[in-house]
């Protein structure tokens, strides 16, 4: 892993620099990386926090698609529930 940074323009305040820094590690997952090796993580917590995250991207994935392709992945979804119930 290499080390993230910013670099601080001239005139740029130093809140408006670990805003940034910041932003750049919520981005990349990071902090969320840290928060969570910071302590032991049961498999019942790791489950539960899988499936969160799981429904997040799912609602990310659905903001930006089309009709037609909804139609498309229901059909799918419909063919795959007919064909193992047979």
């Amino acid at each position: 892993m290499s080390l993230r940074g910013v670099t601080v323009s001239k005139g740029e305040t130093v809140d408006r620099a670990l805003k940034r820094m910041k932003t750049l590690l919520d981005n990349e997952g990071i902090l969320e990386e840290m928060r969570r090796r910071r302590s032991f993580e049961t498999p019942v917590e790791r489950a539960k926090r899988k499936l969160r995250s799981a429904s997040k991207r799912k609602k990310q994935r659905f903001k930006y698609t089309s009709p037609t392709q909804d139609a498309t992945a229901a059909a799918k979804v419909a063919e795959r529930s007919e064909a193992s119930s047979s």
